[in-house]
């Protein structure tokens, strides 16, 4: 496989915890000890020669619009001048939702339902597409790691119920946007059922472990490649 990305380019990962992995801590790698991590490492060793740049905008607990209190110009609306537009990206990969769709459940939190995820979401694409033209976006839909049979509370049954929705948004954007898609949710359930449980991938329905990271970064390499 060749990368669609070539030497020279600037790749812009941006999206919340599961991109953000740690990159911000004192120390860290910039770029996480996630899949971006994991996909530069890929890089390396599959295309040696090829040399790109590469940018971890992951901030954990973002949403599209919604900026925390206690992380200032969080929320991807209010950083993406910063984050996204002066990078000048060849090719930009967005990963949110998640905390999206657990706001419509969380008290004292102003939900961002699937139309205003939508809405927000084909915003920040039509201003990058307006800013850099020649800019190429993957999208990595959120995911919820479900295992046949699981035995689910009242909130995790209603964030499975809610999930499908926010997927179907990120792919009717990438449709309209001509975009690469990476079908985290997918993945991740046939990966789980094919191995009978979850734990290979992670402790938990949201955060992968390493083995759930190195699966995303083998889709991502796979989604950027010919």
């Amino acid at each position: 496989m060749a990368l669609r990305i070539h030497s020279g380019g600037t790749l812009v990962f941006i999206g919340d915890s599961i991109t953000d992995c740690s990159r911000r801590e004192e120390g860290a790698d910039p770029l996480g000890r996630g899949y971006v991590k994991f996909f530069a490492s890929m890089l390396a060793v599959r295309e040696p020669d090829v040399r790109i740049t590469i940018y971890n905008r992951g901030i954990n607990g973002d949403r599209v619009n919604s900026g925390l209190a206690h992380i200032p110009n969080s929320g991807l609306t209010n950083r993406w001048e910063s984050d996204v537009i002066e990078l000048k990206p060849d090719w930009l990969s967005i990963a949110i939702g998640i905390n999206d769709v657990t706001s419509n459940i969380t008290p004292g939190v102003t939900p961002v339902t699937p139309d205003i995820y939508e809405k927000v979401y084909d915003g920040l694409l039509a201003r990058t597409r307006e800013a850099r033209p020649s800019c190429r976006f993957l999208l990595i839909d959120p995911f919820y790691m479900l295992a046949d049979g699981e035995a689910l509370d009242e909130v995790k049954t209603q964030v499975a119920t809610l999930v499908p929705q926010y997927i179907e948004a990120v792919h009717r954007l990438s449709v309209k946007y001509k975009t690469q898609l990476v079908k985290t949710h997918d993945m991740f359930q046939e990966l789980i059922r094919r191995h009978g449980g979850r734990t290979p991938f992670g402790a938990e329905l949201v955060h992968p472990n390493e083995t759930g990271h190195l699966a995303i970064a083998e889709a991502v390499y796979r989604a950027l490649s010919v």
